[in-house]
């Protein structure tokens, strides 16, 4: 301050110039300017340290949004920032607020903790299926424990399309038997349809290549008849199924919450209510806040268009790499000393197949039904003969 009221005495009781005044001082003109104005209007308190504070902020948050946001997650105490901007802007709140600022306000009202993040791996990649019922993923175990009144402990049969989040199955049972898993499984294909694969834990009843003796379970039968490729999850690798493990999150947090249920139908019953909330109206994160249902209808994602030009299917598809099958009875593709096959529901179709030296591809109009790695004959020889011996 001092400093300031001698650089102000230099230009007014000594007439130096300002320029000379700033090089004495180690300032620019600006700043000497500024100390004149300042002493002129308030004198010597006008030379003191300001603030250099705004007055005001254009993009600042206002108190009614700050008291909406803090309302919202006090009612929903799961919703995080992303989920809370989702719905102000439902609201018609002009402008949205940042997720940054929408985490100030909760953090000023103590409603978030602050945690250090762990940074994700630079090798990480985000892996999922480009369209939807190209793959199912399905677990079965106890989610948070479904307690009825009788003290029983009920297990849930989950399953979510890799590409919708869509929840495709959502079934409760006692004791999880081969039977009941897989009346829940040919429940969902009813209703959804067949994935073209499904990925699942090595649980015994789903497959049997872990037992004493290589056998085909009852879940393995349906889906070699229905065409669908049955995929096991490695040992210790928890991030493979990390979709459903979500799913099962937010069905504890949102549905469970240490409730209890007079009788399996009842729970049943309340379940299938949220799946369908779940399903169609709840927006999800991770495919950009738009419903499973949304996403998994979404007339872009098809790869059927409504018509299909077979003339020009059938010029393209005319070529020495082209051949045309009929699917039989058994949903079964024979072509290039190779059985493939394909689902059931397709018996009596006309396919086509393209060869090339490593993969088939079978084709229903526009529609990518499976691709295979190519076997040479002798391969293929030497599978049939020990499938024969083994069974001998």
């Amino acid at each position: 301050m001092e400093q300031r009221y001698q650089a102000v005495l230099a230009v007014i009781r000594d007439g130096v110039p300002i320029v000379d005044v700033a090089r004495r001082f180690g300032v620019s003109r600006q700043s000497v300017h500024s100390w004149l104005l300042r002493y002129e209007v308030s004198g010597m308190p006008g030379l003191m340290n300001q603030s250099h504070r705004p007055d005001g902020c254009e993009h600042q948050m206002s108190a009614e949004v700050d008291v909406k946001i803090v309302e919202l997650r006090r009612r929903n105490i799961f919703w995080g920032p992303k989920r809370l901007q989702h719905e102000l802007a439902r609201l018609g709140i002009e402008p949205v607020p940042s997720l940054s600022g929408i985490y100030r306000c909760l953090k000023r009202a103590n409603l978030i903790e602050p945690h250090a993040r762990r940074e994700r791996d630079r090798k990480f990649k985000r892996w999922e299926r480009g369209g939807p019922m190209e793959l199912w993923h399905r677990w079965v175990r106890k989610v948070g424990g479904i307690l009825l009144t009788d003290g029983k402990e009920l297990k849930c049969l989950t399953g979510v399309d890799d590409h919708s989040r869509l929840c495709v199955m959502a079934g409760l049972m006692v004791r999880a038997t081969s039977r009941s898993v897989c009346d829940h499984f040919a429940n969902a294909m009813r209703i959804h349809g067949v994935p073209q694969e499904i990925l699942t834990d090595n649980g015994k009843v789903f497959t049997g290549r872990f037992g004493y003796k290589d056998t085909e379970v009852l879940f393995d039968r349906i889906c070699r008849e229905n065409g669908i490729d049955h995929l096991l999850t490695a040992p210790r690798s928890p991030t493979t199924t990390g979709k459903i493990e979500r799913f099962h999150r937010s069905l504890r947090t949102e549905f469970l919450q240490s409730r209890t249920f007079e009788s399996q139908a009842a729970a049943q019953k309340e379940l299938d209510a949220w799946v369908v909330e779940y399903n169609t109206v709840r927006p999800h994160q991770g495919i950009g806040m738009v419903t499973p249902m949304t996403r998994f209808t979404h007339p872009g994602i098809s790869l059927v268009g409504p018509e299909v030009d077979t003339k020009a299917l059938s010029e393209v598809r005319s070529g020495p790499d082209w051949v045309s099958r009929r699917v039989g009875a058994n949903g079964v593709v024979g072509v290039a000393w190779q059985q493939i096959s394909v689902g059931r529901h397709r018996a009596g179709r006309n396919v086509d197949v393209q060869i090339s030296k490593e993969i088939l591809q079978i084709w229903d109009g526009t529609e990518l039904l499976k691709t295979a790695l190519r076997e040479r004959p002798g391969e293929v020889i030497r599978k049939k003969n020990a499938s024969i011996l083994k069974a001998q």
